[in-house]
């Protein structure tokens, strides 16, 4: 257990994170990040943890740029968790007139958040492989995702940080062979999705 008495646990990331957050009086959405939040209130209720969801649907990394500021560094949280990369590729994939953001550029605008986050903040990162694009191990999508991956392991050496691998843990899923759904469209998660990238993330915090 790595978490101290009284800590703020910020999640921020695309719609995976979002999970309808608006739509829910408590604002953690219906997610992955509620999983999360529910396991650590019932295991232990002493810790007094407060978890913040500031997922927005659609994101991309550059989106969480132009969002940083607000939605994190004024916060200062305590634990700072990411997961972000999958509307990077899947915009190339169903919009690809628009301006995209390739592996480098990716890299690069995620390295300078995380650059902010330890200048001007005392969170603890936390950094999540994106996990899916398509339910078939060799999709385009999927192929399109590795060089993102790589990107997310290189900046959690660099940052010190916790690296979550929910890639890794998906495409093993898929591997084996349950035929259980675990996104709605290749990209959402299903209730068993959630449950897999939330065990995932609390298994490597413990």
């Amino acid at each position: 257990m790595r978490f101290q008495s009284n800590e703020r646990i910020l999640l921020i990331g695309d719609s995976i994170t979002d999970a309808d957050r608006r739509q829910d009086p408590e604002e953690i959405g219906y997610g992955y990040t509620r999983l999360i939040r529910d396991y650590y209130t019932v295991t232990y209720p002493q810790k007094n943890l407060s978890f913040v969801n500031k997922g927005v649907g659609g994101n991309r990394v550059t989106d969480l740029a132009a969002r940083w500021k607000e939605d994190v560094l004024t916060c200062n949280p305590d634990w700072l968790s990411v997961s972000i990369g999958i509307n990077d590729v899947w915009r190339q994939l169903d919009n690809p007139q628009m301006e995209q953001v390739y592996p480098e550029d990716f890299e690069k605008v995620y390295y300078n958040l995380l650059k902010q986050v330890k200048a001007q903040t005392k969170a603890k990162i936390i950094l999540m492989e994106p996990t899916i694009i398509e339910e078939k191990i060799n999709s385009d999508g999927n192929r399109m995702l590795i060089p993102y991956v790589k990107v997310v392991h290189r900046l959690a050496e660099t940052f010190d940080a916790v690296l979550v691998p929910t890639h890794e843990v998906f495409i093993n899923f898929l591997q084996s062979g349950q035929g259980i759904e675990l996104t709605t469209d290749g990209v959402h998660m299903t209730s068993v999705g959630n449950m897999l990238m939330a065990q995932t993330w609390i298994k490597t915090l413990s």
